[in-house]
Parts: C-alpha cells; structure tokens; sequence
C-alpha cells in the first residue's frame, strides 16, 4: 500500500516589520534576530522526519528559513515560483495600520474572495496558484514527505482549500512566523488537515518509522 504524500508548510521566520507592514513580494527583506533562531528551531523539529525535498518562495525571507533545514537534511531547496507571498500591488509597502482603516480591508477581512489587490493578485488567485502548486509537488514525490516554505496568507489559502472551507473564512486561521501546517494527500481520498500553526513539538510522529 502506498504512503500518503506529507506536505509541510512552513511560514518563514520574522523579519523587522513582520506584523506591521505588508511586504509582498519586495526584495530585500531579510530574517531578524529572532526570525534566524526560529529557522533554526524549525530544522530541529523536522529532526528524524525523512524529508524527500524542500521547496521555498524565493523571496529572501523563505529561503532564509528554509537554509537550516537544508543543512540538516543535505537536501537542496529548489525555488518555486508558486510559492510566492500574495502580490499586494500597489499596497506593497503599506503600514497595516494604515490599510485598516481603508473601506476596503473590510472587504480583505470578510468577503477575500471578491478581492483584488490594486494592480496585483486576488485572493482567489493566489488560492488557484498555491493549490496548483501543491498538487504539482504531490504528483512529483508521490508517497515522500515535502517540506515547503512559503507566507502566511498563501498557507492559510491553502488549508483552507484543504479543510473544504470558504476562501471568505479564511482569515479565521492562524499562520504565525516559524509555524508549521501539515496536509496529508492520499490516493482517492479528500486531503487530511494534520496539524495547523504547529509551534513546538517534534515532527517526526508524523511519519512512522
């Protein structure tokens, strides 16, 4: 009997504006202090896990926290574009405090799916990209165990997608920094929520040895 495909996603660590501006796809925004300790923690969870690949967004701040993982495994990450953060477009930049006080992040809140960023992605787009994206990766190491780090909002599309609940509840999970969401796919059956925003404890339950 084949295994069922196990694909982890990881948020990426903190940076110096996590929680107070939304960076989107802007270069050069690095891990802080605290964001490295927690790529460091996230290898040591996955420890005895056998992890057959790790994909990463290529925006710094992903591959950053995918490097530990690397170095412990011996696995190369492969950049995949379909991992990306949401493309906020013009609000790439914005203080959050400033959008939420905007008619429309009301909109962003509750009704995501009939969200489009001005000049850049909708909700349900970027839903449709992670999805895709994740079917891919499950059809590449059918039975293995795939570790993906990705952002926040892309993770929360994707459980949500997972769990068969609406893209407008979506904002109701919590993807927090350095957390881990887990989805189990197996043959003829609806995918498995296994764990979601996993902060602390050992990975390598996961897959019985």
């Amino acid at each position: 009997m084949t295994q069922s495909t196990l694909i982890l996603l990881v948020r990426h660590g903190e940076t110096p504006t996590t929680g107070t501006v939304l960076p989107g796809r802007a270069p050069g925004l690095h891990l802080s202090e605290r964001g490295r300790t927690q790529a460091e923690a996230v290898a040591e969870r996955l420890a005895g896990l056998p992890v057959d690949a790790l994909y990463s967004s290529p925006l710094e701040r992903a591959r950053e926290t995918a490097e530990p993982t690397a170095a412990r495994t011996g696995r190369t990450v492969t950049e995949e574009a379909g991992l990306l953060e949401c493309d906020f477009g013009d609000w790439t930049g914005a203080a959050l405090a400033g959008l939420a006080g905007l008619p429309e992040w009301q909109t962003v809140q509750h009704n995501p799916s009939a969200f489009r960023f001005p000049n850049g992605e909708g909700f349900s787009g970027m839903q449709a990209r992670m999805v895709g994206t994740l079917e891919d990766l499950r059809a590449a190491h059918h039975g293995g165990v795939v570790v993906c780090f990705s952002h926040a909002d892309p993770i929360k599309a994707a459980v949500a997608h997972a769990l068969g609940t609406h893209l407008d509840l979506f904002q109701r999970i919590m993807i927090s920094p350095a957390s881990v969401s887990v989805i189990s796919y197996a043959d003829g059956q609806a995918p498995a929520v296994l764990t979601v925003n996993s902060m602390s404890e050992p990975l390598s339950g996961l897959r019985a040895p």
